[in-house]
């Protein structure tokens, strides 16, 4: 065999290069809509913070954005034209979603009720994908509305991750214009959490492809 023929055989039988994987789309839900919320830059602070994590294709959907209304109609039924146009336009996107960040306050304990209806209208769209939160509130920063939030998603066939961001009042670490106070700690946990998703994600992402969820 020639040195030509060789280097052309191994060339041949060498290992592909790993291709690079797709960004993970992720959609980051905005679940209060409350007239002065701090939702918003809570959500754009969060966006700004998974931004420079990489590797995540980002979709926000703000629920004030969103009319779906809360009467569902019976097994078997359709739903209203109101409800059907707000489906349209949020059903698709959830679907398309390998993972999702719900972003939330805490009210009595617990989550809004505007968040629980959106999760409420749809079920498989969540099936077999990962979820992160990132809460606000007083001094339990949220915690108890993510605590909540998870045994809704078990329900659904959904998987938490275990690390979430939790942002605590403005006396504590939320500022009063709803950015933290100490960045660094929040972008570490930020660091943290998108890293357990990721993680989950794409390994969702190859299960599904190659063994289709039956929830």
């Amino acid at each position: 065999m020639s040195v030509a023929t060789s280097v052309a055989t191994s060339a041949a039988t060498a290992p592909a290069a790993p291709q690079p994987e797709a960004p993970l789309r992720v959609a980051v839900i905005l679940g209060s809509v409350r007239e002065g919320r701090h939702g918003p830059a809570v959500a754009d602070w969060f966006l700004g913070a998974a931004g420079a994590v990489g590797g995540l294709d980002l979709d926000l959907i703000d629920l004030a954005d969103v009319d779906l209304p809360l009467a569902m109609p019976g097994w078997g039924g359709s739903p209203s034209p109101q409800a059907a146009a707000a489906l349209a336009e949020v059903s698709p996107r959830l679907a398309a979603a390998e993972a999702s960040v719900i972003v939330t306050p805490e009210y009595n304990h617990s989550f809004p009720a505007v968040l629980k209806n959106l999760i409420d209208w749809h079920r498989e769209e969540w099936q077999a994908k990962p979820a992160g939160f990132v809460s606000y509130g007083g001094l339990g920063g949220g915690l108890r509305a993510v605590e909540q939030l998870r045994l809704v998603f078990a329900e659904l066939h959904a998987v938490t991750v275990r690390d979430s961001v939790s942002l605590h009042g403005p006396w504590s670490g939320l500022g009063p214009d709803g950015v933290p106070l100490d960045a660094a700690v929040a972008e570490g946990a930020v660091k943290g959490m998108l890293g357990q998703l990721a993680w989950w994600g794409r390994a969702l992402r190859a299960a599904r492809a190659s063994h289709p969820y039956q929830g």
